[in-house]
């Protein structure tokens, strides 16, 4: 059912400070950068920030799928309550969030672009590597 993570999105208030931020500590500039949201592609994964995220939640995370219809039918059935309903964010990606029977949100994301990358120069190089 799950592919494997696929992107982290942090709360980000101030947009153009975040925004900076993890330009410089990422030493890459966002590849989309819109005043409602900013991504950047972290060894073929999402980082993005949210503008209207809530710092005191926490950043959201979620695991790609093939079909999010079926993975929200498939975590309800097992339990889980749908938080946010499966909606587009564009690009024919679409993504939900359910609540496991702990409390802990479980994020969701079918993306028909998104390509798991074999070897990305630099991929074995930085922090946490």
């Amino acid at each position: 059912m799950l592919l494997g993570l696929r992107t982290v999105i942090y709360p980000a208030p101030d947009l153009a400070a975040a925004r900076s931020w993890w330009a410089a500590a990422l030493g890459v500039e966002p590849y989309f950068d819109e005043p409602f949201y900013v991504g950047f592609n972290v060894a073929g994964y999402e980082l993005g920030l949210d503008p209207d995220g809530d710092p005191a939640v926490g950043p959201a995370t979620y695991w790609g799928v093939r079909d999010v219809d079926a993975a929200v039918e498939h975590f309800v059935a097992a339990g889980a309550v749908v938080r946010a309903a499966v909606q587009e964010v564009g690009g024919g990606i679409r993504v939900a969030t359910v609540v496991e029977p702990s409390g802990a949100s479980v994020g969701l994301i079918e993306n028909p672009v998104f390509v798991l990358p074999e070897e990305l120069p630099g991929a074995g190089e930085g922090p946490g590597r």
